[in-house]
């Protein structure tokens, strides 16, 4: 088979490979993953990273921040949501939470300064357009007082489609929004009704053709593979549709069903989801769709049509990964705003309260919403770039981590070089005296090559918290 990004080829996938790759594991869009936050990290060591962040731009500059801001509130529930949300269709809920996010940014302006460079600025959730029109524009004016919007910033936000028009879309685009993504997972009529998300393909057409009419820089559409009721010819006809729509971006997820952690999910019976071996092949066959229309398989999940930013990323050896995924980002702190927000700033990572209620009492005692986070340790720091090129590069040269990170790659790893014996193997890596490079195979199973370099995941061996790799 040839590298992703050419001409496809099938190849063979034999019942042994397919039991030794179905495990569950983390999609690595961090390293270590949120599953290893404590407790112990909070708002004193938040504040703490913040400060050390503001010196050091005194010292020597700070790059561009990146910043998220978390809109939690959906209309209705769609069952196999795995996503920090609030059910309403009360939408004056909306008023208090807008005044506890300004309360939130004028702590960060009062540690870092105003005006801190942002070259990235997404809105995600639950549903951010959820909020007004007003709602939003006051969002942004915040933003864009409390902040320095670079110029040729990112700046997207999600889009449900059930709760947007092409009135919205103009809406969106005189705000500064030049980047969107459209939920659509699927566009099968009973898979739809089987998680509870109705939206017809004409309804994206639409709003995609709006969009790409308003000239947005990138419009990207999310799809799910594994869903209750689907097929590999039902997934294939969805490819073929969002191919179609010629979205700059293509984001292809793996259902993962935790009904233990995620109530939602209760309501998909299992029997209504598709076997390994079907998961697969839709993976498979959609990877192949989206190639013979024209995409790049930028890795694992995500597709992009070769002009894209993301594609040229991926060529020229810029490739990121945060935690929304790939990014042409280079590696910078990012500020999570909003309840349940991931944060990252130098070598920490944090996490804001889970609830609207313990988000809003930390604020109104003038405290950061911080509930848990991670200082992490010079290995941390090693594995993260390891793991980090083999997701983004598929390839990890020996001499980059060692000059980096002055450690000898066979010595440091030497228990993680006898663990990748078995995925050499099976086809998935090339393992040489110099680097370790991920094969045309191994790019559908990079999640599994990672997992070898992840000391806390190789420690326990407790998985069931992360979604299975097919």
């Amino acid at each position: 088979m040839k590298m992703p990004g050419q001409a496809h080829e099938p190849f063979v996938l034999t019942d042994a490979m397919l039991r030794s790759l179905d495990k569950p594991g983390p999609r690595y869009t961090s390293y270590p993953t949120a599953d290893r936050f404590v407790e112990a990290f909070g708002a004193v060591e938040y504040r703490q990273a913040l400060r050390q962040r503001a010196q050091g731009a005194v010292v020597g500059g700070a790059p561009p921040l990146s910043v998220y801001v978390h809109i939690p509130f959906c209309e209705s529930l769609c069952y196999y949501c795995a996503c920090n949300k609030v059910i309403t269709r009360h939408h004056d809920r909306a008023r208090p939470y807008l005044d506890d996010l300004r309360t939130e940014v004028g702590l960060h302006v009062a540690e870092l300064g105003r005006g801190q460079a942002v070259s990235q600025l997404h809105f995600g959730g639950g549903s951010p357009t959820f909020l007004s029109d007003a709602e939003l524009d006051e969002l942004m004016v915040l933003l864009r007082e409390s902040f320095h919007l670079a110029p040729g910033a990112e700046i997207g936000i999600e889009v449900d489609p059930r709760t947007a028009s092409t009135e919205r879309l103009r809406y969106l685009a005189s705000l500064g929004f030049n980047r969107i993504s459209f939920g659509v997972q699927d566009f099968d009529s009973a898979v739809q009704q089987a998680v509870h998300r109705i939206q017809p393909y004409e309804m994206v057409r639409d709003l995609v053709a709006e969009a790409r009419a308003l000239r947005f820089e990138s419009i990207n559409t999310d799809l799910i593979y594994g869903l209750p009721k689907q097929t590999p010819e039902s997934f294939a006809r969805t490819v073929a549709q969002v191919s179609e729509l010629r979205p700059h971006r293509i984001a292809l997820y793996s259902y993962a069903h935790l009904p233990q952690r995620f109530k939602p999910q209760r309501r998909i019976l299992s029997i209504d989801l598709p076997h390994p071996e079907k998961r697969i092949r839709m993976l498979e066959s959609a990877i192949a769709g989206f190639l013979a229309h024209g995409y790049v398989y930028i890795g694992m999940d995500h597709f992009a049509l070769p002009d894209d930013a993301l594609a040229v990323a991926k060529r020229q050896g810029r490739l990121h990964r945060n935690f929304q995924g790939y990014s042409t980002q280079p590696d910078c702190d990012l500020i999570g705003l909003g309840v349940s927000s991931i944060g990252r700033v130098g070598a920490t990572y944090s996490q804001n309260a889970k609830t609207l209620q313990e988000y809003h009492d930390a604020l109104a005692l003038g405290e950061f919403p911080i509930v848990r986070g991670l200082a992490l340790t010079r290995d941390d720091l090693v594995r993260r770039a390891v793991i980090m090129a083999l997701m983004c590069q598929g390839r990890v040269e020996y001499e980059a981590i060692e000059l980096s990170h002055l450690v000898h790659m066979r010595e440091v790893f030497a228990a993680e070089f006898e663990r990748l014996a078995p995925l050499q193997e099976l086809g998935l890596v090339d393992v040489d005296d110099h680097a370790i490079e991920v094969t045309p195979l191994g790019w559908f199973f990079v999640r599994a090559v990672a997992m070898v370099f992840d000391r806390h995941l190789q420690a326990d061996q407790v998985r069931e918290r992360f979604s299975r790799i097919i």
